[in-house]
């Protein structure tokens, strides 16, 4: 079984030796935390007000990206490590239309759901056993979202150089496939972004 403990003393470590940079939440720089960005965005439309669940928020990176592209949104934000919470609500006390949460069961339906990095740092869980865990969250993702939904992974197509055997290099093929049959007809595999990872985009 996936140890949900060790997932959060990984993510709680590098917060704390990171603080709120983008490697707290285990990316290795803004620039890239921000292509990945831009990636799942892409699942938005944009000509409208939206609500959409960051499920995996950190400390509210996100909102900070969408600010600045000018975005009327209500935000809710999920993570299962408290500390990131408690930081997120103290960063963001002045935006009224965002909410932080660590109850999964707390999570209203809204129009889109995105994760980024939730999927990467299995530790020591076999892949099969992670594999499920993915499919098992990203069905809990779909049960929110109303407009659709975006998630990204690190690829099995990485150089075996640099590849490490705490993370988790998915399938794109599997996952595309696998999304394509359960969640929407209409599914988008991007892997044409110059770093290690993929996202898939599901629009409903």
């Amino acid at each position: 079984m996936v140890d949900y403990k060790k997932i959060q003393e990984y993510f709680l470590d590098c917060f704390k030796e990171f603080g709120t940079k983008p490697e707290g939440v285990n990316w290795n720089s803004k620039s890239a935390q921000e292509k990945r960005f831009d990636q799942i965005s892409k699942v938005i439309d944009f000509s409208n007000p939206f609500s959409i669940v960051d499920y995996g928020c950190g400390f509210g990176s996100l909102i900070d990206y969408l600010k600045q592209k000018g975005q009327n949104f209500i935000y809710f934000g999920y993570d299962i490590v408290s500390e990131m919470i408690e930081k997120a609500k103290e960063l963001h006390l002045e935006e009224i239309d965002c909410t932080f949460l660590n109850k999964e069961s707390s999570l209203p339906a809204s129009d889109y759901v995105i994760e980024s990095g939730i999927f990467n740092a299995k530790q020591s869980a076999h892949d099969t056993e992670w594999t499920e865990y993915i499919i098992d969250t990203l069905k809990k993702m779909n049960g929110l979202a109303k407009k659709g939904m975006a998630c990204n992974f690190l690829t099995k197509y990485s150089d075996p150089e640099f590849m490490r055997p705490h993370l988790y290099y998915a399938d794109p093929l599997f996952l595309f496939d696998y999304c394509k049959q359960n969640f929407s007809r209409n599914v988008a595999l991007l892997h044409d972004y110059d770093l290690y990872d993929f996202t898939i985009i599901i629009r409903k």
